[in-house]
């Protein structure tokens, strides 16, 4: 099946557009095709993260409660060892045992 050109309905197109400027459509379409995609920063993946919407409070009683777990387990560690690495495993106890100090006083502070 031929179709002529005299089938055709005469379409009256309009050809003055010469810039995208005053046409929202063509700068939708511009901006569609031209900009980059805007979307949420990217953020770096991490095997543990902190939710976004915890309290420092919050906060700081996990962080209390892993610096206890932390000083329990070097304690146990340093219980079978001897001389030197003993020495060092229970300086690490000492350690946490004052980084959790320190935390529990922030905590008391809050409280008052």
């Amino acid at each position: 099946m031929n179709i002529s050109s005299k089938d055709l309905p005469d379409l009256q197109m309009d050809t003055t557009f010469t810039s995208p400027q005053g046409n929202a459509a063509a700068q939708r379409a511009l901006d569609y095709y031209l900009k980059p995609a805007v979307s949420e920063p990217e953020v770096d993946e991490r095997f543990f993260d902190v939710r976004r919407h915890l309290s420092g409070e919050e906060a700081l009683v996990h962080a209390s409660d892993l610096l206890r777990c932390a000083a329990a387990t070097a304690f146990k560690a340093a219980e079978n060892l001897q001389g030197a690495s003993r020495d060092l495993a229970f300086s690490v106890v000492h350690m946490v045992d004052m980084a959790r100090a320190m935390v529990d006083h922030s905590l008391d502070g809050e409280e008052t």
